[in-house]
């Protein structure tokens, strides 16, 4: 990180995505629709239902990691293709997330913060465990 402000910003979009993972992973998919009406959506929009669950527990542990600060770049790679996905899924319904079966611009614009999330790192204030930093891609 070049600057502390830089490195703030870093702390702010993955305290901000972490949430928002932890939102839609845990709280929504778990707690509100729970695994099986999970799965269950998952299979009726033609996804193999085990998809649903792959999906919550991605979301869920991308999350905790962002939060954390903790393999942030491998997190944020991981859901990638959880958002393509999601972006594909909704590229029909139109630009509006409020449209019916929801617009692309939510999912287009989380995978565009989590690239710009995975090229600036963790940021400031994040749990950096020896153990794991070997984990971290080379180019971090």
């Amino acid at each position: 990180m070049p600057n502390n402000a830089s490195a703030h910003a870093a702390l702010v979009l993955r305290l901000s995505l972490g949430a928002v993972l932890l939102a839609h992973g845990l709280w929504l998919k778990v707690f509100v629709f729970g695994l099986g009406g999970t799965m269950g959506y998952f299979g009726s929009i033609g996804y193999p239902p085990i998809l649903g669950a792959v999906v919550a527990i991605i979301e869920t542990l991308a999350g905790i990691a962002l939060v954390l600060g903790v393999l942030v770049r491998p997190a944020a790679l991981a859901v990638l293709p959880v958002m393509l996905g999601a972006s594909l899924q909704h590229a029909g319904n139109g630009w509006l997330f409020t449209a019916s079966g929801g617009g692309w611009e939510f999912p287009v614009f989380l995978t565009a913060t989590l690239v710009v999330q995975a090229l600036l790192g963790a940021g400031s204030f994040a749990w950096r465990p020896a153990a794991l930093s070997r984990l971290e891609p080379a180019w971090a």
